[in-house]
């Protein structure tokens, strides 16, 4: 009779092992990845709960049994993950103590505006919305940058975050970066250029960004605006003028629009524009404080993202002639 008892445990701890092994390896099956949060001080038989109302455990003390028995139950750290089909409840707790938690990227495009930026980071998926009625203004007190202007202050980067970020934190990331980008460059910078101060290199940079169909041509570029800074001629770039027009500008600009007066034309009014006109990437930020060597006042388009510099006005108007033709 014992022998029989036995033998019935033996069985039945046997038919139980294989039941668990098949629910664990069982694949979940979802159409496209979800989220599963994973509370601060959640234990392992809540995440086992969890997970079986979510269809994705057959039997929740299998895991609970695992985790034990690997002693991981109070390893479980908390965060919001992504389950995706194919994943396994075995697999699932080792991500679940190794904190493989879910991560988002976003990229803020060099010559981006700051309107686009703030748009941009209002539609991200993930993040707590503390800003979103905020003025420019008042976002940059938040950020304790005092009367600084929003425009050009934010770096061009992909950013990384996770579930639950605050969007100011965003904010907060890349305006530190831009004012790390940009005081190492200024530390870094030529001698002898006409800005008063890292600001005004700044918005430089902006204008260059627009200005440069080519990365090569930047520092070419950056020459031109400051000699020409240099010498107190207008700089005469059209990027600037679009960027006063806003909402007026219609995708093409006239010769009316280069001869309207607003603080940021740089046809009707000399020196810098008031603020950079959108946000610069720091090739444009080194190339306004580094220069290329050359004569060049002028540039014109060529048409193919590349442009033609000129020392002389006469030579400059020749080429204009020429590829205003082609």
């Amino acid at each position: 009779m014992l022998g029989l008892l036995f033998g019935l445990s033996v069985l039945a701890v046997g038919l139980l092992r294989q039941d668990m092994e098949r629910v664990l390896m069982q694949p979940i099956d979802v159409e496209t990845p979800v989220l599963f949060e994973i509370a601060k001080g959640q234990g392992i038989s809540a995440v086992a709960a969890a997970l079986s109302g979510h269809g994705f455990l057959e039997r929740p003390f299998y895991l609970r049994l695992e985790a034990m028995r690997l002693r991981l139950a109070g390893r479980l750290q908390a965060g919001v993950y992504e389950l995706g089909s194919g994943l396994t409840p075995r697999e699932l707790l080792q991500r679940f103590v190794r904190g493989d938690v879910k991560r988002y990227r976003f990229t803020v495009v060099e010559g981006s505006t700051f309107k686009s930026l703030r748009t941009q980071i209002a539609a991200l998926p993930g993040v707590t919305r503390t800003v979103t009625g905020l003025s420019d203004e008042a976002l940059m007190q938040r950020l304790d940058a005092g009367e600084e202007a929003a425009e050009g202050r934010f770096f061009p980067s992909t950013y990384e975050y996770l579930h639950h970020t605050e969007d100011l934190t965003l904010y907060r990331r890349a305006h530190a970066e831009m004012r790390r980008v940009l005081a190492a460059a200024w530390t870094a910078r030529q001698a002898d250029l006409p800005y008063r101060s890292p600001e005004e290199a700044l918005i430089m940079a902006s204008v260059i960004e627009k200005e440069t169909g080519l990365a090569s041509e930047r520092a070419a570029i950056a020459r031109v605006f400051v000699r020409r800074l240099q010498r107190g001629m207008r700089l005469q770039t059209d990027p600037t003028v679009i960027y006063g027009l806003g909402e007026d500008f219609d995708g093409n600009l006239r010769k009316g629009d280069l001869l309207r007066d607003t603080p940021f034309n740089t046809y009707t009014r000399a020196g810098l524009p008031p603020t950079p006109i959108a946000l610069p990437g720091e090739a444009a930020i080194v190339a306004a404080l580094n220069p290329a060597p050359g004569e060049a006042l002028y540039f014109v388009a060529r048409g193919d993202g590349s442009h033609e510099f000129s020392a002389t006005l006469v030579a400059h108007q020749r080429a204009v002639r020429r590829y205003q033709s082609q």
